[in-house]
């Protein structure tokens, strides 16, 4: 039986958070590197397409699932792609394959590639007034192919927006300066690391790693490498069993807190078997950067921990919604807003159309926050519970 051994990682955040540097970075890194953008990228263009040459003949081209075979495909834009387009890679995803039935060819193509996608919220950024299940506006059949989730938050905080914004200048005030100099050194890098061979790389990798220093981008792609190519640590015994004992942990401690809840809210990443084989995947990883042959308690406590912040902290964000909101520093409370809705919903029918402006003025007459009740106007309006008619959407029209 073949299993997944590559990571699928899903950064789903707010704009301008630095998501599509990150894959950027990734895809200078990763020994094979393939980078698409979700809005411009169709079922073909990611899997495989048959071509007519100009003999009649057809022959297939393969896309960026297959051109990424034993590497990585960087998805940016991820919640931009049509849903059909984005069922074609739940295979690829999961199974590693891609199974091609079109004009007469039936094959099966390799895709063992790595995917890392990023994509936004479903209201641009993430609403701390609604649940992860309604910020998050993907199907839980491709939400379960990814082993870690991590919502990535612009949180105000006044030091953090200080450093972010001295890092910034001071890419600006040094460009022009350290340009020269920095092109000398990675051509001498570059020239070094092409001398050397894997094992010297690797060893002087760790060394670097030890000692807490940095890793120049050439040195850290041929470690990256050294790793996949020759290191292929395995669980022990033990590491399984406490691997298991965890994974039964997690699905009991979800399991009660949807009961708590009366069993309404499901959660928007089910845990299922697939979060098992990715704790296993994650904990041979750690592993293998410590180029062992064999996972220890280390490798499996900080897989744990890694799923514990990445994708149980993105399904139980339901409950920290309130810490969330003193973070981000708003006022406003999710009783108003359940308010805003009830009073939408009992003013307009369904299939009538009505003046926003005096919407918002007779909500404000009743006591509602005028901001809340046009935040959750628009909302009806991306959730196409309600239609913008007339000029810059004077009039709104409820649909269902």
């Amino acid at each position: 039986m073949k299993l997944r051994g590559d990571i699928n990682v899903l950064l789903m955040g707010d704009p301008s958070t630095a998501k599509s540097q990150f894959l950027k970075f990734v895809e200078k890194v990763a020994p094979v590197g393939v980078y698409t953008s979700g809005k411009g990228s169709s079922a073909a263009g990611l899997t495989a397409s048959v071509i007519k040459d100009a003999k009649g003949e057809f022959y297939l081209e393969g896309g960026a699932m297959v051109l990424a075979d034993g590497g990585i495909v960087m998805i940016d834009e991820f919640d931009k792609m049509k849903p059909q387009d984005r069922v074609a890679i739940h295979e690829a995803m999961e199974q590693q394959t891609i199974s091609i039935a079109k004009a007469g060819i039936t094959t099966v193509l390799n895709s063992r590639a790595a995917v890392l996608a990023a994509a936004n919220p479903i209201y641009g950024r993430y609403d701390d007034m609604r649940s992860a299940s309604e910020n998050i506006d993907l199907m839980t059949t491709i939400l379960s192919r990814f082993d870690l989730i991590f919502i990535v938050r612009d949180i105000r905080d006044e030091e953090r927006d200080k450093a972010i914004a001295r890092h910034v200048m001071g890419v600006h005030v040094d460009a022009g300066a350290n340009n020269e100099v920095n092109t000398h050194e990675a051509i001498d890098v570059a020239n070094a690391a092409g001398e050397e061979d894997d094992e010297t790389v690797a060893e002087k990798a760790e060394k670097i790693a030890q000692e807490g220093g940095m890793l120049d981008i050439q040195t850290f792609k041929k470690f990256v490498q050294y790793c996949r190519a020759r290191c292929s640590p395995r669980l022990s015994e033990e590491s399984s069993e406490v691997l298991a004992s965890e994974y039964v942990k997690i699905r009991d401690t979800v399991r009660r807190r949807q009961a708590e809840n009366g069993g309404d809210t499901a959660a928007v990443v089910p845990i299922t078997v697939r979060q098992l084989e990715a704790l296993v995947r994650l904990s041979e990883s750690n592993a293998k950067m410590r180029l062992s042959s064999e996972v220890a308690a280390e490798d499996i406590a900080e897989a744990l921990r890694l799923f514990k912040v990445a994708t149980m902290a993105a399904s139980e964000t339901d409950s920290n919604n309130g810490q969330d909101l003193a973070k981000a520093g708003e006022g406003q409370d999710r009783d108003a807003y359940t308010k805003a809705e009830a009073f939408i919903k009992a003013r307009v029918g369904i299939g009538s159309t009505v003046n926003r402006s005096r919407l918002v003025e007779e909500a404000v007459g009743v006591g509602q926050n005028a901001a809340i009740v046009s935040r959750v106007l628009g909302i009806f309006v991306k959730k196409a519970e309600f239609q913008e008619k007339g000029q810059g959407g004077k009039l709104v029209k409820r649909l269902k």
